[in-house]
């Protein structure tokens, strides 16, 4: 389908999601949350496309964040139910079945630096900035920042970025792990692309256990989540990529998945 501020390739199996309003530092507003989502919706229905790379056009921004014009009219409801729009995306590309790597372009701030952090992996150019800053429009992040965050970063770290406003830079982001790898501008997408298409080159089945065990396991107490991860590790002996993936190894040549 057509999309106003979406663009969409898919090549070799990796599909490319690049939000398209440059004008506006790529911020996020009603539209583009409803393309984003028609977007995943179709990906997921596409036996083709192993993974995805999220980026935002022009050199200055990932995502700015959300559209300041838009929500600053809004009444306490309504403020509400755009959140939980936001919100009930941003889960389902955290838990979409292919994995989903973000190459952050430039600014990841606000609502961009929590679409960041909904992705799978997270690969930022050196010249990326993120943060959560709506503590200077006084209001708090609202789009799953407040507990993704401390997730990655830690409670300490997360807070500090939440009440001063502050961005850190690509190499602080790196040092926090907020993100997995920084790299020039120049090679952002392609080193995106090189670990997507690594990625989709594995056995789909397992890559999406492994994404499962981690995400749902980490909710859980450790004795919980380590019986959960032998369940998962059982239902990987009921593929058929498992059985090639250790014939292969056995004889000594290459694997041929056949992704279930």
């Amino acid at each position: 389908m057509k999309y106003e501020n979406l663009l969409l390739s898919i090549k070799d199996r990796v599909a490319l999601i690049t939000i398209n309003r440059p004008a506006a530092l790529n911020a996020l507003n009603p539209q583009t949350l409803e393309e984003l989502d028609l977007a995943f919706n179709a990906l997921a229905d596409n036996n083709q496309v192993h993974a995805v790379v999220l980026t935002g056009a022009g050199e200055k921004a990932f995502v700015a964040g959300g559209d300041i014009s838009v929500m600053q009219p809004l009444g306490p409801l309504e403020a509400a139910r755009v959140a939980r729009q936001a919100q009930q995306l941003f889960a389902r590309i955290e838990s979409f079945p292919k994995t989903v790597i973000a190459a952050i372009n430039g600014y990841a701030l606000g609502g961009g630096c929590e679409l960041a952090m909904a992705c799978d992996i997270r690969i930022a150019a050196d010249s990326a900035r993120l943060g959560q800053p709506e503590i200077n429009l006084g209001i708090i992040p609202g789009w799953g920042g407040t507990q993704r965050l401390p997730r990655l970063v830690g409670r300490g770290k997360a807070k500090q970025m939440m009440l001063t406003g502050e961005m850190v830079s690509a190499a602080e982001a790196l040092q926090i792990g907020l993100v997995e790898q920084v790299v020039s501008a120049d090679r952002l997408l392609k080193a995106a692309t090189e670990m997507a298409d690594m990625i989709a080159d594995k056995p789909q089945v397992a890559v999406q256990l492994i994404r499962k065990a981690v995400d749902n396991g980490l909710d859980m107490p450790l004795d919980k989540a380590i019986d959960y991860e032998a369940d998962i590790f059982g239902l990987c002996f009921a593929t058929e990529d498992q059985k090639e993936g250790m014939a292969a190894f056995l004889e000594k040549r290459g694997a041929c998945w056949k992704h279930r």
